[in-house]
């Protein structure tokens, strides 16, 4: 499995959770890495888009604010740290990768997807 998200987990309204994604198999540091979210009865969306070296970031206007995408490429690992967390946020959480074409690298047509991992905001 080239990706493996991990972190999720049942939360209160206004928590906090990390999740992680390690991958496996590839270039992680050639590779951008998006974040995306499936609620029941949505579609897939994306949530954040982070450049192969982590500098540039791209999020979802839902969760501007309040999540921060990261990475350490050393660790071939990469982080969606979520804060004050609302019931909207429940979801399905995956990462994904596809090859870093420079500035501006959209995450589209992602290449690796992982597993996802739940993440239930509920009092």
């Amino acid at each position: 499995v080239p990706l493996q998200a991990s972190g999720g987990g049942l939360v209160q309204p206004g928590g906090s959770l990390r999740l992680s994604c390690v991958a496996s198999g590839f270039s992680f540091a050639d590779y951008a890495i998006g974040w995306f979210r499936q609620a029941p009865g949505k579609e897939r969306e994306g949530v954040a888009c982070l450049s192969a070296s982590g500098f540039s970031k791209d999020y979802a206007d839902s969760v501007k604010g309040r999540f921060t995408a990261s990475r350490d490429n050393a660790r071939n690992t990469a982080y969606l740290q979520m804060g004050s967390l609302k019931p909207e946020d429940t979801a399905v959480y995956y990462c994904a990768a596809r090859p870093y074409t420079g500035w501006g690298t959209p995450c589209i047509d992602m290449d690796y997807w992982g597993k996802g991992t739940q993440v239930t905001v509920s009092s």
